[in-house]
């Protein structure tokens, strides 16, 4: 019953609501009943049957009769069913219409608040997402404005109180105006500035405080709020002001109590320096009052620790002077004591009472002469006669660039040039051999971060002085002035080449006015230079082609002001030149292009050379490249170590074409052999000396196989002597190499390592064990009355999967990173133990990854070369 009314209720919907009246209604139907009456009447002409309703009954039993009634009933219907559809869903779309404009409207409403003040609420919110957007936006902008509004408050918070620091340089002056100044910027009503003396807070200035508070002009440290902040060492913030606090008289106000206390602790590096007290009539601070307070307080307290610094190295200095003054006044006394020493011996004791009060006192003033000589511009070193250093003012770390736990002197042979040394070396053996004897010399030293540093040194000879008993030295730092001395000879040296120089050279004001030209431009045009100056290059009678040039080069260099360099063709007395020509902007103290110089060089036949030295350097390349053919069909890569170590690789990376580091290996009776050896240099002379220990290694190992990997390195270093001729008498040569040597013997799986400068790693179970390389080379000739070492010789157990690397210095010394330092071989030691997991052929991938990452844009420094084998 429910379905029946429901689809009638659906039918009246679609066929009768707001579609036809009443009247239509009938109207309708008679026309539908006149059509079938019509059709009926027809049906019964055709069968010449009379009108009649027994008839009209008849026609029915004919199906056709049906579905004309049919027809002629379904078609209004149709019809009315297809309007009403469209109407209703044409009301409906006009709703959601308006629905939709409505909602636009608020938004652009809302868009407008946004614009105008950014002052939208919750009650805008129609809940669309686009409204839901919009409030967000405000929000943010709200909080973006308050947020700049506090930064701007604090900056310029602190620009007002930096200024008005840096104003003063007493401190009783300056409290009394940081506390003004600080009452009012943030708005404060009363407050009162506390220095710390010792362990209490005595007052130094007040604002705005009634009598009674005068009455308390110093607190202890953690006694009331003013002692806890400087006992906290934080900021008290107070909103609920104590009953017994002080009140603020006004003749607007009346007598009120603050409502707002805010306490700062001055601090310099966590050291309290002393304490601000201000009072506000305000309920509560904002967070940009408290944040200005916390930041200016650090400002404050670094002020007043150093104006006491000041204060007290002005102190000490008056005391320093009025000591020397007392000494030399007691000096005079000391010579009358000594006098009347002879008359009577109760007048010596007195004499040496008072001489060992004067000594207690050049105690004192010793020590104030240590702090002066550690902040002095120069640094003080004594030498004993064997040039062992005695004594060095403390001032040298601090000069030559050094942490306080660096172990260095000013005359340190491993950081000075070898000039420098022998410079230092000479002026020692003029001291010694003069007495009393004064010398100036100058030498360069290295700082901790390898800058160049020139140094002046002024020395005596004072061995024979009792006080002394040695050569001392006044070392400064004169690095500015020679540079600017170099600076003012290459400005003479400058102009001298100028006038001297073959090259034409010009100079341009920004009008394209010649202001200066050199002899060489004189003769080029055959003009007296006189006759030059003030003239435009266009004036001149000379190529086309060259004037072209200036004026261009003029006109780009306005607009870039770059060094411009081109080659142009000139023709001189018939002959056409090839010049280049270098256009440089020239410009005054404020960077605005003043002039630029032209420097015009005859690049002629300087092309010809350089065509023939192009034609030479193929020929060289042609024969380096050959070279290093040679080279890699002798030494063995990854896939010939494998054949006898499956898990092994080698990471090999020249420098140049050829190399100064090359992988050795030989197997002799069942024995393994395999070196990672450094010649030294890289390319060409690398490679030669590579050539010579390949060699020798080959010869030394198949001559004799039971020796020992020591034994072998000992052969290996007087063969490399023999071969570079560096035993023969006066030979001073230091070319060799080094080398970590492994000897394997699997069947006893022992490993016999030796190395000459060079370790060895040996990773097991994720461990890594290191063994050092003796500290002497392979080669150079043998230093003078100094004995060498022997090689060292280590043999290894090695269990099964134990992995060992060996390798050159390229790879820990190659630049780069993003602090572009050394790779070093403690970035190596972490790789190894990172994953007891890895295997050699991770290893064999990761080294040569790290390395091309570390390096980056800077360039290869050495030869790189890196050897890795399983056990």
């Amino acid at each position: 019953m429910g379905v029946y009314k429901k689809l009638q209720k659906t039918i009246r919907k679609w066929f009768f609501t707001g579609v036809l009246s009443v009247k239509d209604q009938l109207y309708l139907l008679v026309f539908i009943f006149l059509f079938l009456l019509l059709a009926w009447g027809g049906f019964l002409s055709i069968q010449d049957r009379p009108f009649s309703f027994s008839n009209i009954l008849y026609l029915h039993t004919w199906w056709l009769v049906w579905v004309v009634d049919l027809l002629i009933v379904s078609v209004p219907l149709a019809v009315i069913f297809v309007r009403n559809y469209i109407n209703i869903h044409t009301s409906d779309y006009r709703n959601e219409i308006h629905h939709l404009k409505r909602q636009i409207d608020h938004n652009i409403e809302l868009a407008g608040k946004l614009r105008d003040s950014g002052d939208v609420s919750e009650e805008d919110n129609r809940e669309d997402q686009l409204s839901s957007v919009l409030l967000d936006l405000g929000k943010n902008l709200r909080t973006a404005r308050l947020r700049e509004d506090e930064e701007n408050y604090i900056s310029k918070g602190k620009e007002q109180m930096s200024d008005l620091l840096r104003t003063h340089h007493v401190l009783t002056e300056l409290t009394p105006d940081v506390l003004r100044a600080l009452i009012d910027y943030m708005g404060g009503i009363q407050g009162a500035f506390y220095l710390k003396e010792g362990d209490l807070l005595k007052r130094s200035a007040m604002h705005a405080y009634n009598r009674r508070r005068y009455e308390y002009d110093e607190f202890k440290i953690g006694k009331g709020l003013v002692g806890a902040a400087a006992y906290e060492k934080q900021i008290i913030y107070r909103t609920e002001i104590p009953a017994d606090f002080w009140s603020v008289t006004s003749g607007i106000i009346g007598e009120q109590k603050p409502r707002t206390l805010l306490i700062l602790p001055l601090l310099q590096e966590k050291e309290l320096q002393g304490v601000v007290e201000i009072a506000f009539m305000k309920d509560h601070l904002e967070k940009k009052h408290l944040s200005f307070a916390e930041e200016v307080a650090a400002t404050i307290g670094q002020t007043i620790y150093n104006l006491k610094i000041t204060s007290r190295t002005e102190k000490l200095l008056e005391e320093s002077q009025s000591l020397t003054k007392t000494l030399q006044e007691n000096e005079e006394q000391l010579r009358e004591n000594a006098r009347e020493m002879l008359e009577t011996q109760e007048e010596l004791e007195k004499s040496n009472q008072m001489l060992e009060t004067q000594v207690q006192e050049v105690a004192h003033a010793q020590k104030r002469l240590e702090a002066l000589l550690t902040n002095a511009s120069e640094f003080i070193s004594i030498y004993n006669e064997n040039q062992e250093l005695v004594f060095e003012s403390p001032s040298v770390k601090r000069i030559l660039g050094y942490d306080d736990d660096d172990e260095v002197n000013g005359m340190d042979p491993d950081l000075l040039t070898p000039r420098g040394y022998r410079t230092i070396n000479n002026l020692f053996q003029y001291l010694l051999e003069t007495p009393g004897g004064e010398q100036t010399a100058q030498y360069t030293y290295l700082r901790k971060n390898g800058e160049k540093l020139f140094l002046e040194t002024k020395g005596k000879n004072l061995l024979h002085d009792p006080a002394i008993k040695g050569i001392i030295f006044n070392t400064q730092d004169i690095t500015e002035r020679k540079r600017a001395e170099k600076e003012e000879q290459m400005k003479s040296r400058m102009q001298s080449l100028s006038e001297n120089s073959p090259d034409m050279i010009m100079r341009v004001n920004i009008m394209g006015k010649l202001v200066y030209v050199n002899p060489a431009v004189a003769e080029f045009v055959q003009i007296p230079a006189i006759d030059i100056v003030k003239k435009r290059v266009s004036e001149l009678d000379i190529d086309i082609r060259f004037v072209e040039y200036v004026e261009e080069t003029l006109e780009a260099i306005k607009t870039e002001q770059d060094t411009i360099i081109s080659e142009v063709k000139i023709e001189v007395g018939g002959d056409e030149r090839i010049m280049e020509i270098k256009g440089i902007p020239e410009l005054n103290d404020e960077g605005e292009l003043e002039s630029v110089l032209f420097v015009s060089h005859d690049m002629t036949e300087f092309k010809k050379i350089e065509a023939d030295i192009k034609d030479k350097n193929k020929k060289i390349s042609d024969s380096i490249n050959y070279a290093q053919r040679i080279q890699s069909s002798l030494l063995p890569d990854t896939n010939y170590l494998q054949n006898y170590f499956p898990r092994s690789f080698i990471f090999y990376r020249p420098k140049d074409v050829v190399s100064g580091d090359f992988p050795w290996f030989l197997e002799k009776d069942g024995i393994l052999y395999v070196a990672a050896v450094d010649c030294t240099g890289h390319g060409v002379p690398g490679a030669l000396l590579s050539f010579i220990g390949y060699f020798l290694l080959n010869n030394i190992v198949s001559a004799d196989p039971h020796l020992s990997s020591a034994e072998i390195m000992e052969q290996l270093h007087q063969e490399v002597r023999k071969a570079l001729k560096q035993d023969q008498e006066g030979s001073n040569g230091r070319d060799g190499m080094d080398i970590a040597f492994c000897k394997v013997e699997k069947d006893k799986k022992i490993l016999d390592y030796c190395g000459a400068h060079r370790p060895l790693f040996l990773v097991r179970e994720g461990e890594l064990l290191e063994y050092q390389g003796t500290r002497k080379g392979i080669g150079g000739a043998p230093l003078p009355r100094k004995k060498e070492k022997e090689f060292e010789n280590h043999v290894i157990d090695y269990q099964e999967g134990d992995k060992i690397f060996i390798f050159s210095d390229g790879l820990p010394d190659q630049l780069g990173g993003p602090d572009r330092k050394k790779f070093q071989p403690r970035r190596m030691r972490e790789a190894l133990t990172m994953d007891a997991s890895y295997t050699m052929a991770h290893y064999g991938r990761y080294f040569p990854k790290v390395f091309y990452e570390w390096m980056g844009e800077e360039k290869q420094v050495d030869d790189v070369l890196l050897i890795g084998i399983e056990l």
